[in-house]
């Protein structure tokens, strides 16, 4: 099966063991978690609300991790999404980094998320078009 996306074309062999599609959904709604979690707050009540910082952070976790298994070619056609500073934010968070910079994490929260979910949506109505 061949997919169009814009100018790419992804394969059976882009789609790997899920369809790009699960991933790209998964990061959606994750994304909609944090959005959801941190409304209302400034940065330092997210700071120290334990619970919201714990969810939030579990699903910028998600977030990355999905982001690795979005095809390289669906990538290219997203070259808004900064997919390189995402796939590797799972490592920041996850790989033994006990001082987490909140500052950073915050700017994600209001910089980075916002942008993101329109990016990620367009991929989907793009390949909803070709079904």
């Amino acid at each position: 099966m061949i997919e169009r996306i814009g100018n790419a074309a992804l394969s059976e062999a882009d789609h790997g063991s899920r369809v790009w599609r699960f991933h790209v959904e998964d990061m959606i709604a994750c994304a909609e978690r944090v959005r959801d979690y941190t409304a209302g707050l400034d940065h330092e009540a997210f700071v120290v609300d334990s619970l919201t910082y714990d969810a939030t952070l579990r699903n910028l976790c998600l977030i990355s991790g999905a982001a690795a298994h979005v095809p390289e070619v669906l990538r290219e056609t997203c070259p808004d999404i900064p997919w390189r500073s995402i796939i590797g934010l799972h490592e920041r968070l996850l790989g033994g980094y006990p001082d987490i910079d909140n500052g950073i994490v915050w700017s994600i929260i209001e910089d980075v998320v916002p942008a993101l979910l329109p990016a990620l949506r367009d991929p989907l109505t793009e390949a909803g078009k070709d079904t």
